[in-house]
């Protein structure tokens, strides 16, 4: 029985031993463009450029931006 523990442990300390870390990612990468928030239009199946004023069952809306900038919502339009 206490063989078998010994060989378990040397079995994993061996796995753990061999394994690569990971390739650092490369500065070379193209960065990924960064998109205005918009708003989701689920009448219009699409979505909606921030500024966009709509009609939800009977109320005035509009697409403005949330207040960290990295989203949009619908908020009730002003008249």
């Amino acid at each position: 029985m206490r063989t078998l523990f010994i060989v378990a442990a040397a079995t994993l300390l061996t796995a753990c031993a061999s394994q690569s870390t990971a390739p650092a990612p490369s500065a070379a990468a193209p960065a990924a463009e960064k998109k205005a928030p918009q708003c989701w239009n689920g009448d219009a199946a699409a979505f909606q450029a921030v500024g966009t004023k709509a009609t939800i069952s009977g109320v005035a809306v509009e697409c403005k931006p949330t207040s960290d900038g990295k989203a949009a919502q619908w908020m009730s339009a002003k008249h």
